[in-house]
Formats: C-alpha cells, structure tokens, sequence
C-alpha cells in the first residue's frame, strides 16, 4: 500500500514550566509515523535549511519518502503547555505553499497542513490523484500569518466527496456549509470526551478508552492516520475502535512501538453507538 502525507514538517519549540525542548512535529509527521507501521508512506512538504538534517535522516531511516519543497524558512511553532491538554500556540515562521504533488496513484493520500499550506486547489487534485483522500480541518482554519494563533473559517464545500475529514468539535464550527452527506466519513473528536462520527450522513457517538495523557500533540494526527489505514481495510465501527485504541496508546507511551494484540484488546474497550439525529455543534 502506497500512502501520501501532504503538510508541513515544523520545527516545534515546546515550553513546559521552565523547561524548553526542540522537536521535529507537524501533523504530517505524526500521520506519517502512524502509518509507517503499516504500509510505505511518502511526505510531500516543504522545509528550509534550517530544518535539523538529522530530523530528515531519522524520518528516512524509518523507511518513509520525503518530497521537499525548498524554502527561506521551516514552519516553525511555539508551545507553550499550562496542562496536558492545554496550549498556548504562536506561529513564528511559515514554509512554502504546497501547489503539487508527485505523480503517479496513491492508496492513500492524507492533507494535513498546519498554516494554510494547502490550497483548495490542491485538495482538487488530490481528488483526482486517489479515491480514497483524507483530510484535518486544523490547518485549513489556522492563519498563516506568525503570531499568535488566529483561526479563520473556511468554505466546507472544499471537503465534499473526500473519503475521510478529521475536526475537532471547536475547530468544526469553523467550518462553513459542513455537510456530513457530502463526505463519506466526518470525524469530530472532543479530546478524551464522547466524540461524534458521521458515516454516509448518519450518527454514530464513540467513547475512547482513557489512559493517562501528559500530553496530547498528535493526537488528531494520529487518530486521523490510523482511522484511515484501518477504514481501507476493514468496516466502519471496527476502524473506529481501533484507531481510537491506536491513539490511545501512542499517547500514553508516546511512541508507536507496540503490538497490535494491544490495539485490539484495548478497542474492545471503545463504545461506538449509532444516533438518528444530526448535530454537529451538540
């Protein structure tokens, strides 16, 4: 299976107390060392030279494809936790605008920006690249201007006919003329809270498992990522489950070193019931 993740990597400078850590992050990156476990997986990005050269190695090394765009600078981002759940984040700098892709076909192909980079044009093309495209709201919304982090909206009719599209339940109102009949899979996820799933327009709730979180970057990512991985390969309910245990564990352990004997114990843990109503912002 061939899988492309279309987003930038970011340099992000993550502030916790007193304390201050320097790490590769971004939504493409975290979507594609979820999928890394699972089939071969391509990045399409765009990075300038100050982008660590052994953060590219290490993605390298884990077997994954880069296609970068050069830029004057990375996408860079500031962190700053007041709790596991809660961020302060600032943009500082912003990389290039991703306006292609490589050719050939794609099992998969997931739109993950975090600054704007992907352009609705893009998201056509993906389109017609692949039947099975994904996408996050988050960087849709996000401005790409640095400072700190503003949210504009965004037309959701540039998300009709996609297989897959990830929010979460504040990012969603954001969203204008969200229609969960026009995308075949709509995910709103509400952190370790009840979340809704909408498949084909109809309702479903689902309970992740609980685990202790001391923090939640990539969450969404990796939620997305797995979800979409195990929805090509098997039915609706039983990826959801999964892909909630996934992201469960990854972020208990925050690494993706662990059995799928794991995953599937712990997804039987998952509640996923169907509702006849729809609501987005309930």
């Amino acid at each position: 299976m061939r899988c492309l993740i279309v987003g930038h990597l970011v340099r992000d400078i993550i502030v916790k107390g007193s304390g201050i850590e320097h790490r590769i992050g971004g939504g493409a990156y975290y979507s594609a060392m979820a999928l890394s476990r699972f089939c071969r997986v391509e990045i399409l990005t765009s990075v300038g030279r100050d982008f660590p050269e052994s953060w590219l190695q290490g993605l390298e090394e884990a077997g994954i494809v880069l296609h970068t765009i050069p830029a004057e600078s990375s996408t860079s981002y500031r962190l700053r936790y007041l709790d596991g759940n809660t961020r302060e984040l600032s943009l500082l700098s912003v990389a290039e605008r991703i306006t292609n892709m490589p050719h050939g076909s794609y099992d998969i192909i997931i739109l993950n920006p975090v600054a704007g980079e992907v352009t609705p044009e893009t998201v056509a093309l993906a389109k017609r690249r692949s039947n099975f495209v994904v996408a996050d709201v988050q960087g849709f919304i996000r401005s790409p201007h640095p400072g700190r982090l503003k949210l504009t909206g965004v037309d959701g009719g540039i998300f009709n006919g996609l297989k897959v599209l990830h929010s979460d339940v504040s990012e969603a109102r954001l969203v204008r003329n969200l229609n969960p009949e026009g995308i075949e899979v709509l995910l709103i996820s509400r952190g370790a809270d009840v979340g809704q799933a909408y498949l084909r327009g109809r309702k479903y709730t689902y309970t992740p498992a609980r685990v202790a979180v001391e923090e939640s970057t990539g969450a969404g990512d990796v939620f997305l990522a797995s979800f979409s991985y195990f929805y090509h390969n098997c039915p609706f309910i039983q990826a959801l489950k999964r892909a909630s245990a996934f992201t469960a564990l990854f972020l208990q352990r925050r690494s993706f070193d662990f059995p799928m004997d794991e995953v599937n114990e712990l997804a039987m843990r998952v509640k996923v019931e169907r509702l006849n109503d729809i609501n987005l912002h309930e």
